[in-house]
């Protein structure tokens, strides 16, 4: 795996984010030296203590990192706990992509997200606020359709959209009704917030499907 400068990776929480992380721990292509260039953030998170099972970092944390040479400061957790938490890994965000060089400050390289069976994505939840979020890449997301513990801070479209390579993992039966629904309903962001991903022009998505959730 070439690599000549940092590549910045968001991984979800969720079934897909355990698979992932799984699939990463595995993977002996990757050497100390790319782990060295590698920088996880956090599509999303909930708002809840450090020690919390619920905590998407915790999950990364226990799958991914004890088996492979990232260094500490390549991880990098959602400040969720604090009021401007938003704001502050926003400009986080906006730091490391400067550092790297880029002009444009809001690419990740990878960011992996996964599907609900209500159909949201990251913590875009279905006739939330965060839906409608134009410029910020980073906010803080509640309402009533959004899964407990809320709120919760989540990436949004402006920020996933122009990422360079978006992977979509969706698994099981449960998701097929809701496949079936996107793929009738295209353009129903409001109710089904993953039909709200649609890559840039310089930017190439793919949809990785498990025999169980494809829709008949």
């Amino acid at each position: 795996m070439g690599m000549l400068g940092a590549v910045h990776l968001a991984l979800s929480g969720g079934s897909s984010g355990r698979l992932l992380c799984a699939a990463l721990a595995r993977e002996v292509s990757l050497g100390a030296s790319e782990w060295m260039r590698i920088h996880l953030w956090l599509v999303d998170e909930r708002c809840v203590a450090d020690d919390d099972a619920r905590l998407n970092f915790g999950m990364i944390c226990d799958a991914l990192a004890p088996h492979v040479p990232l260094p500490a400061g390549n991880l990098h957790p959602m400040p969720v706990l604090l009021a401007d938490g938003d704001e502050r890994y926003e400009r986080e965000l906006q730091a490391a992509f400067r550092q790297r060089g880029d002009t444009d400050e809001r690419r990740l390289d990878v960011v992996v997200l996964g599907m609900g069976s209500d159909g949201h994505t990251a913590s875009l939840f279905p006739g939330t606020p965060a839906l409608d979020e134009r410029t910020r890449m980073i906010v803080f997301n509640d309402g009533a359709d959004v899964a407990p513990p809320r709120p919760r801070m989540t990436m949004t479209y402006p920020l996933i959209n122009r990422t360079s390579f978006i992977a979509l993992l969706v698994t099981g039966a449960g998701k097929k009704a809701t496949l079936q629904h996107v793929a009738e309903n295209p353009h129903d962001r409001r109710a089904r917030p993953v039909v709200g991903v649609v890559p840039s022009a310089t930017s190439r998505m793919l949809w990785y499907l498990d025999q169980a959730a494809l829709p008949r």
